[in-house]
């Protein structure tokens, strides 16, 4: 690949970007209905404050549990190519686990994970 490829490769990217940006700030979907001013669009009239704020615990969880969901996906492709990489793949999720194990070490120590 050349560097002429490449400059226009990121120029036409840049310009598509550019392009939707523009476009999605002339049609915005556009709504005058009071409801979907609050908090909860379910179509029961709010009663009280409504605005309160929730518990950092659960974001940090939810955090977690994406980070530990989408790096057990790298583990199929491991599980299928094991017998062909031999130790080299044993060694490689021997240290993926073990940053994973610390990771986790990390964020109990910190009570990451407690409801409390």
């Amino acid at each position: 690949m050349s560097a002429e490829s490449l400059i226009l490769f990121f120029i036409v990217g840049a310009f598509l970007v550019g392009i939707a940006l523009v476009f999605s700030s002339y049609i915005p979907p556009t709504s005058i209905n009071p409801q979907k001013a609050e908090p909860y669009e379910c179509g029961i009239p709010t009663e009280g404050m409504t605005w309160i704020q929730f518990n950092v615990g659960y974001y940090l969880f939810a955090i977690i549990f994406l980070v530990f969901d989408v790096e057990t996906v790298f583990i199929f492709p491991w599980a299928v190519m094991m017998k062909e990489l031999g130790l080299v793949a044993f060694i490689e999720i021997v240290i993926f686990f073990s940053v994973l194990g610390l990771g986790l070490l990390y964020a109990l120590k910190k009570g990451a994970l407690k409801w409390v």
